[in-house]
């Protein structure tokens, strides 16, 4: 069984930073595409970012690029999102999710909240 699961979310003020993690079971997690997805208070979902855990090769929507970097752990079978610089319209709830342009499973998400 797939199993996603997110956590390091929270409250932070404005231009602080947080890091994300997914743990992951039940999958080869060495040779997989992972991506992080994130669901404003209202609004779609709006994909983050992905990597290929074979190469590590990290694509970006221009909305975080240069502030967030995904990285993995494959000893650990571990995602993470480094998030810095965090602005208010980067409150979401931020999902794992197992793909590249389809996702196969996801987390349960983890609330980032960015307010002062």
């Amino acid at each position: 069984e797939v199993q996603l699961v997110e956590s390091g979310g929270g409250l932070v003020q404005p231009g602080g930073s947080l890091r994300l993690s997914c743990a992951t079971s039940g999958f080869t997690f060495s040779n997989s595409a992972m991506s992080w997805v994130r669901q404003a208070p209202g609004k779609g979902l709006e994909w983050v970012s992905s990597m290929k855990t074979d190469i590590r090769n990290p694509y970006y929507a221009e909305s975080v690029k240069g502030r967030f970097t995904i990285s993995t752990d494959n000893a650990k079978n571990t995602l993470y999102l480094q998030m810095n610089s965090l602005k208010s319209e980067d409150t979401a709830v931020y999902y794992c999710a197992r793909g590249l342009l389809e996702f196969n499973d996801w987390g349960q998400g983890t609330q980032v909240t960015v307010s002062s």
